[in-house]
């Protein structure tokens, strides 16, 4: 019985049938290579971050892995983060010392081995008292229930960054913490509450382009499967393709069936491990796959970005990151020339869009108060705002800030004897496919939940690790200038191709050290800035169509620039940008259309950002 489907944002536009693409919308590579060859060893079901590092992986063991993402990748919670690197200070409280030690390693770690978009972050915590919260932090680490909450005084802080800074004293390279008293403390930041008593400063890390690096680690899993003799590669990718269900056609009972969602097309696909990766959707993705689990029990976290060049000098380049009145954490923190603040966390509904509430953005309002009680800021400050569903556990009345942000591995599938369960899949081999579904999963420790996840494939498909990522360079982090010197040299450098200073820093801070395989592309035929921005060019969109699977014009806006991270989408811009797709997409007319109209909605519903378009 095929069971329904949850839509993501990038929801299908125009007719579609079964068999049948919709108007304008060519047959995709991505797609041909599953539907040519629809088996492998693995699938991996979810595109975030976790699925999209476990892909790549696996394809540096040499194993035949696929992936689909029916919408687009880091388009969920794993697009929706704090942009953050972090050791998780907080979780110590939650007693999770494991997941501190091993997010504290993951931190100096991924500021090796992605340097082109993950920097250290210095971070600044205000604090009020001295000795609050010290009697009731006992009975909140033990039961972990809802009460009223204490402030965390400066004694409960101090012994918190100690044992943070005996996490990182292995392979560290970021600063121990330092405490201040008030008057040095207003004297570097002199525009915070002068009712505080103390600061404590520490260093952590941001990721300022998630979706950039998430791209990067997939393009890493494409190249190492490339090598392979099998049609189309051992590694294979698709965004926009959903699992339907395990109803299939005839003579292929028990394949999962798969779903264009740019076309309608349908088709059967086999695999002896599923991974299910789909993030605070597990249980949803389970259950179309025939198979009941109450593993999650997400919460929503949302942001807002401000246009606000006061509160962004009052920051001084460091993340705010302290306690509200209320009990919970919440942060402000300089991108670039914007400033983020964050977060929300609060039960979610799955049967709702995540979607930053005007609840929210009061609460966001009253907290940018409290700290920084002298700048005011108001709605025609917001240039965007988002929000996700964290990938958390069921957690019934444990309080949504002391859920845990730790991982398991939950298998199901042949028992020891060989009989499986109902509900179990059918592999190409006629036994029960083992579906491993991930519950929890962070940012920070992507790389080490691959490793886990994908130890835990290898043993099920009999076969031994040949490489570690651990010390692996992913993607444009490969040869990355280590210095603002180093950066400015490598600029200078490739100057000599023909761009100036602006367009190289900008390719170079898209792409990494990939920016060269990307200048060689657009020095190699004719190309001109668009006229709606200085930040693209005609080529440089060629060169996203030819090989970063755009499925819609918003992809490009959300997810392969920061154009409407930074507020900087216009009428004018969607025209010009969806007129350049349309030439290398194959989008007629009505298309080009409808994907206006599409960005246009996706903005204003997920985003709260309202974009007039041009006459097209």
């Amino acid at each position: 019985m095929k069971q329904r489907t949850f839509k993501p944002e990038g929801a299908v536009l125009g007719n579609t049938s079964k068999s049948g693409s919709a108007a304008g919308s060519p047959r995709r590579t991505s797609v041909s290579a599953l539907r040519e060859r629809p088996q492998a060893q693995v699938l991996i079901i979810g595109g975030g971050i976790n699925g999209v590092g476990t892909f790549r992986d696996l394809a540096l063991q040499g194993v035949d892995v696929a992936l689909v993402e029916r919408g687009d990748y880091c388009q969920g919670a794993s697009g929706a983060s704090s942009h953050m690197i972090h050791g998780g200070i907080r979780y110590l409280e939650n007693g999770e010392f494991r997941l501190v030690q091993e997010s504290v390693v993951e931190r100096n770690r991924l500021l090796k081995i992605a340097p082109h978009y993950v920097k250290p972050l210095q971070t600044t915590i205000p604090i009020f008292s001295t000795f609050s919260g010290i009697l009731s932090a006992p009975t909140r680490f033990l039961t972990h229930k809802r009460g009223k909450p204490k402030e965390r005084g400066a004694f409960l802080i101090k012994l918190g960054l100690s044992m943070y800074d005996f996490f990182s004293r292995d392979g560290g390279s970021v600063p121990r913490h330092q405490f201040l008293g008030k008057e040095k403390a207003l004297t570097e930041l002199p525009r915070l509450h002068p009712g505080i008593k103390y600061a404590a400063t520490y260093f952590d890390a941001s990721v300022h382009n998630p979706e950039r690096l998430t791209l990067d680690v997939l393009q890493d899993g494409e190249k190492a499967g490339s090598a392979s003799s099998l049609p189309g590669g051992s590694a294979r990718a698709s965004n926009y393709v959903a699992m339907v269900s395990t109803d299939s056609p005839a003579g292929q009972a028990g394949a999962v069936l798969l779903r264009d969602e740019l076309t309608g097309e349908e088709f059967s696909f086999q695999a002896d491990v599923i991974v299910n990766a789909t993030g605070a959707w597990v249980d949803l993705t389970n259950e179309a796959m025939g198979a009941a689990s109450r593993f999650m029990g997400g919460t929503k976290g949302s942001h807002i970005v401000l246009d606000h060049p006061e509160l962004l000098a009052a920051c001084g380049g460091r993340e705010i990151f302290f306690e509200h009145t209320d009990g919970r954490i919440v942060l402000i923190y300089p991108m670039g020339d914007r400033v983020l603040v964050g977060t929300t966390d609060v039960e979610a509904d799955m049967a709702q869009d995540a979607v930053c509430t005007d609840a929210e953005i009061d609460y966001f309002f009253d907290l940018v108060g409290h700290v920084f009680p002298s700048i005011k800021v108001e709605r025609d400050h917001i240039v965007y705002s988002f929000a996700g569903v964290r990938p958390l556990p069921r957690h019934d009345d444990t309080q949504p800030g002391f859920v845990s942000r730790d991982y398991r591995i939950e298998r199901s599938g042949p028992k020891p004897s060989g009989a499986a369960p109902a509900g179990d899949l059918t592999a190409a081999g006629g036994k029960a496919a083992v579906v491993l579904s991930l519950v929890g999963g962070k940012w920070t420790t992507f790389r080490a939940l691959a490793e886990h996840l994908s130890n835990d494939v290898l043993r099920e498909l009999g076969m031994d690790r040949k490489v570690s990522t651990a010390e692996l360079a992913i993607g444009g982090g490969l040869d990355f200038p280590d210095s603002e010197d180093g950066i400015q040299d490598w600029i200078k450098k490739h100057m000599a191709s023909g761009f100036d200073a602006d367009r190289v820093n900008g390719l170079l801070t898209r792409y990494g050290t990939r920016a060269e395989d990307v200048m060689a592309y657009l020095a190699a035929g004719e190309d001109r800035k668009l006229r709606s921005t200085n930040e693209l060019s005609v080529r440089e969109l060629e060169f996203m169509a030819a090989n970063e699977q755009i499925g819609h014009l918003v992809d490009v806006l959300i997810r392969r620039t920061s154009l409407a991270f930074r507020g900087l989408v216009t009428g004018e811009l969607l025209n010009e940008v969806a007129e350049v797709l349309a030439m290398h997409l194959g989008w007629d007319s009505a298309k080009r259309q409808a994907e206006i109209q599409h960005a246009q909605e996706v903005l204003r519903r997920f985003h709260g950002v309202t974009v007039h378009s041009l006459v097209a």
